[in-house]
Formats: structure tokens, C-alpha cells, sequence
């Protein structure tokens, strides 16, 4: 059985992103340590999945991308998790591997519990989620991450999209790891407790 990941960067008050979704504080707070950490956390998974805006917004980016995440990036099979009937990207004629590596990218439009639970029961290297504040909240609310690896970045934002508002329920983590990195930001997984 496969392990559920949840990869996340957020600010010192828990918020993924700023009311507008954007993230660039995380670019501004990391070293070259907590970059290596996250793209070891990366390298990982046998599967990278994400919601449609994450995957609308990453999609053009990552194929000319260059430095350490690109590879990963382009290399891992992804999944994209839609609502609206969302058809993927399709394949062009004289695409490179890493155009081809996104417009191979399986489309789910299923129930995301039992998409999860399906993909789940498979073999192979850890499922590693990355995207948005609404995707993470909807996996949260599956209650089927095994892990959550969280990039807490040393700034405050005030307000902001955070993963864990609405919570039907207090949602118990148990510390298993914590790494302190030299530009101020920790990481920290949790395990469900």
C-alpha cells in the first residue's frame, strides 16, 4: 500500500498563501538547505498529485523550467484532481519529454475519496500532494494523509488561505520529525495521531 503525502509551505501564522493565492514569501524565506529538503521530499514520490488551478498555474512553467526542482517536477507522473470536467493538456507535435512528461497527466473527476483510497492500494513509491489551500482542504476532509510535511517559512502574513480552516471536526497531528534550517525556516512532519 501506498503512503499519502501532504507537501506543504506556510507562513509562521499558518497561511499557504495570501488572500490572493500567491506564494512568493516561500522564495524569499528558504537557503539552499531548505531547498535541498524539499526537493529530497520531492524526489520521493512515485506520484505527484494536485487540484486544476495548481496544476493550470504549474503546467506551462515547469517544462523550460530550470534548477533543482525541474527534474522531479517533469519527471514524475502527476494527477489532477477536477470539478469542472477539466480535459488535461494535450500532446503536440515536437514536444519535449518534460511537455509530454505534463500532457501525460491522468485527470481525475471522480469522488476524491475513492480516487484516493484506489490510488492508494496501489504499489509503488509514496502519492505526494502539492497545490493550493481548497485541493489540501479537500484531502484533509478524505481524512487519508498518512503524512504532512509542512514548510513553516519565518514570516507573517496577517491573512491568507490557510489548509486547515473549516475543519469539521479538531484535527489531531502527532510530531514525528522536525529539521531547523540556517535561513529560519523548519520543517516539521506530522503523522495523524
Amino acid at each position: 500500500m501506498r503512503k499519502l503525502i501532504m507537501k506543504m509551505s506556510m507562513s509562521l501564522d499558518g497561511f499557504v498563501s495570501d488572500a490572493n493565492g500567491k506564494n512568493e514569501w516561500v522564495f524569499k524565506t528558504g537557503d539552499p538547505e531548505s531547498q535541498a529538503w524539499s526537493v529530497g521530499e520531492l524526489t520521493q514520490a512515485g506520484l505527484i498529485i494536485m487540484g486544476r488551478k495548481s496544476f493550470e498555474n504549474m503546467s506551462p512553467y515547469w517544462p523550460t523550467a530550470t534548477g533543482p526542482f525541474a527534474v522531479p517536477m517533469n519527471d514524475i507522473p502527476k494527477a489532477v484532481f477536477t470539478k469542472s470536467g477539466y480535459k488535461g493538456i494535450p500532446h503536440k507535435e515536437g514536444e519535449s519529454p518534460a511537455e509530454a512528461s505534463w500532457a501525460e497527466t491522468t485527470v481525475f473527476n471522480g469522488d476524491l475519496t475513492e480516487v484516493i483510497q484506489k490510488l492508494k492500494e496501489g504499489d509503488g513509491k509514496p502519492i505526494v500532494a502539492l497545490g493550493g489551500a481548497g485541493f489540501m482542504q479537500s484531502l484533509i476532509a478524505t481524512g487519508l494523509i498518512d503524512e504532512y510535511h509542512l514548510g513553516i517559512h519565518p514570516v507573517a502574513l496577517g491573512s491568507g488561505l490557510s489548509i486547515f480552516s473549516g475543519l469539521a471536526t479538531p484535527l489531531y497531528l502527532k510530531l514525528v520529525d522536525t529539521k531547523v534550517f540556517p535561513g529560519g525556516a523548519i520543517a516539521k512532519t506530522f503523522h495523524p495521531a
